[in-house]
């Protein structure tokens, strides 16, 4: 699992500009690196949904765990299954992993919650652990096992 843009040493990692998505709602890729981090520093056993899986960017570098991963959208952004709206699944999975659209990363948490059997890893701005309501709606019930904080921002 090499990224040459990935270094835990403070070295350069490239962003991408938060471009207007004109096709769904609150989209914006997931560098490589930052999976790359995550999966570096939680290990995940077991099959693997990337269930906001865009356009294949962190499932591509989820796949080299060695896990199986499935992946799925609500939108047809040209990777994994599409239609598949997480607020309303029921499958379950042994982890799920992904970036969710912000503006419903509190349902995300809420079904992650019910649906991973092992572990549930979401990338969020930090400021989404910010908050009286979020403490008292989510993080009260279940709060978060573990918080892995990026050196380097990531443009969501």
């Amino acid at each position: 699992m090499t990224d040459l843009t990935y270094n835990l040493n403070g070295g350069f990692k490239p962003t991408a500009k938060r471009f207007a998505d004109l096709s769904g709602p609150d989209f914006f890729q997931t560098p490589a690196w930052a999976t790359f981090a995550l999966i570096d520093n939680e290990k995940f056993n077991g099959e693997i949904w990337e269930c906001a899986c865009g356009d294949g960017s962190m499932s591509r570098v989820l796949e080299q765990t060695g896990q199986p991963v499935r992946s799925s959208d609500l939108y047809d952004r040209g990777y994994g299954e599409v239609g598949v709206d997480f607020l309303r699944a029921e499958q379950t999975s042994d982890n799920i992993v992904t970036n969710p659209p912000y503006n419903c990363a509190e349902g995300f948490v809420a079904s992650g919650v019910k649906l991973a059997t092992r572990k549930f890893g979401l990338l969020l701005r930090l400021a989404f652990l910010e908050g009286a309501n979020r403490a008292n709606t989510i993080f009260s019930k279940t709060p978060p096992a573990r918080v892995w904080v990026f050196s380097e921002r990531i443009t969501f």
